[in-house]
């Protein structure tokens, strides 16, 4: 039984664990702690955080290997949180924080990791046939986040191999009137708009006040979190109105993506997609996601499954330790 620290560092939030990988590589995950990113000038900070309070349960010294996943690209001599201030130096990371041994990954890499251990029971079927993974081809996982996540498990003779992606970063693409107004309004914000600007958490609030503003209606205005809790509560039409919106465009970028890696299977990860879990049925997302023309009987034969699991970076972040580089 090999003992590490798994850390999943995102826009929003920065969570630690003590993790324990088995000789199948099946993570057990301790005591979970949360921190604010926004709460520490850096990694190093919040890190030495989670070491102190470690310490005051105690919980001894951290051990000396570590599989972080963080929520950018990696691989980069300086690597920059795309949604944060956080800079970090991986030749410097590991001693810096005093490790021997350290993983680093792209935060929906690990979630890829994850999905490719969970249980079939943390799989549950939304849309499509309810057929296993292939034995070989691409299954495509992706979910908003802060951001929107993406990523790729290649099956080589039913072996998954995690492939990391930047696919929340593709252009945006209207497919309607009131969509193309959408994204007018926010060329005037982004200039660029990426999907991640429509398909995530603060991309609610980034609908909800473009079809104010194009229709001229008054609404109020709220944080993130609120308008999500009206939005799934129902008890704001308006922002009940931009979720609809929100999951079309996620449907289509899901099918898109599903395309482009191979549309075999896709599975849908992350805290707002559980939370979704009952809508997405009712929504307009498999009707996008399936409206892709002379694919569309293919596509809606596609299994869409939901990843469940309280803390899907951190199990993933520990299951990709021992992972090929």
């Amino acid at each position: 039984m090999t003992e590490i620290i798994a850390a999943d560092i995102g826009g929003t939030n920065a969570r630690f664990a003590r993790a324990r990988l088995d000789a199948r590589n099946v993570p057990t995950l301790g005591q979970v702690r949360k921190y604010k990113v926004a709460d520490h000038p850096s990694l190093q900070s919040c890190w030495a955080a989670f070491a102190q309070d470690e310490a005051r349960d105690g919980n001894g010294d951290l051990p000396t290997s570590a599989s972080i996943a963080f929520a950018t690209a990696i691989g980069r001599d300086v690597i920059k949180l795309t949604n944060s201030s956080w800079t970090v130096r991986p030749d410097t990371l590991d001693e810096e924080l005093g490790l021997k041994n350290l993983r680093l990954v792209n935060d929906f890499e690990a979630v890829a990791h994850a999905v490719a251990r969970l249980p079939q029971e943390n799989l549950p079927l939304l849309f499509g046939e309810d057929r296993p993974f292939p034995r070989d081809g691409g299954v495509t996982i992706l979910g908003p986040g802060t951001g929107l996540g993406v990523a790729m498990i290649a099956f080589d003779d039913g072996e998954p191999h995690v492939i990391a992606t930047e696919g929340g970063h593709l252009d945006f693409a209207p497919l309607d009137p009131l969509e193309e107004k959408i994204l007018a309004y926010l060329r005037d914000k982004f200039l660029r708009v990426s999907t991640e600007r429509i398909v995530s958490g603060p991309g609610l609030n980034n609908i909800y006040k473009a079809m104010a503003t194009i229709g001229h209606d008054r609404v109020v205005l709220m944080e993130d979190a609120e308008l999500w809790q009206a939005a799934i509560d129902g008890t704001d039409e308006f922002a009940r109105a931009a979720l609809e919106r929100l999951s079309l465009s996620y449907g289509s970028v899901a099918g898109d993506l599903a395309l482009a890696q191979g549309p075999h299977a896709v599975v849908l990860a992350g805290g707002l997609t559980q939370r979704m879990r009952d809508w997405l049925p009712q929504s307009g997302f498999h009707q996008r996601f399936t409206a892709k023309g002379r694919f569309e009987s293919l596509m809606a034969s596609v299994p869409i499954r939901l990843a469940l699991h309280d803390e899907i970076g951190l199990y993933g972040a520990a299951a990709a330790f021992r992972e090929k580089k």
